[in-house]
């Protein structure tokens, strides 16, 4: 329940941020068990990773006990992050105006560089995507 400033990590880790619809739906679950599963290899590659949606602290705080979890979640219930990674869209539903959180990830080198950006997942294969990527930058060698 506290601000986290991703600058913080600037010359320290590697940054995977995960953007989310919503706590317990079925595909953001599978996706956040995934992460928190393997949490081992994210850390020899000196990567520390960040799940963000809409919900709030209480609601990540019961997510996280519910099913067991690691992973951090960041709480944008202002949307001010994600508008700002662009992940926010408009879209018209049942004649009414609504916004979508669009599942993407951003990982991060070091120096604070987005390498890679990965959007419209899946989250069954998600997780080892992220891996995959993080490896192929040799994100365990990198400064």
């Amino acid at each position: 329940m506290e601000m986290m400033d991703l600058s913080s990590y600037r010359g320290k880790k590697n940054v995977v941020l995960y953007f989310y619809p919503k706590d317990g739906t079925p595909g953001c679950t599978i996706t956040a068990i995934g992460f928190s599963d393997r949490d081992t290899e994210f850390n020899k590659l000196d990567t520390v990773v960040f799940g963000v949606s809409r919900d709030d602290v209480l609601s990540h705080q019961a997510f996280r006990d519910e099913h067991g979890l690691s992973v951090q979640l960041l709480a944008d219930t202002e949307e001010e992050v994600c508008r700002l990674y662009q992940v926010i869209q408009d879209k018209i539903v049942d004649g009414h105006p609504k916004s979508c959180l669009l599942r993407s990830t951003f990982i991060i080198d070091k120096k604070g560089v987005v390498r890679h950006i990965l959007q419209d997942v899946n989250p069954r294969a998600h997780v080892e995507e992220v891996l995959k990527v993080c490896r192929s930058l040799d994100f365990a060698h990198a400064n």
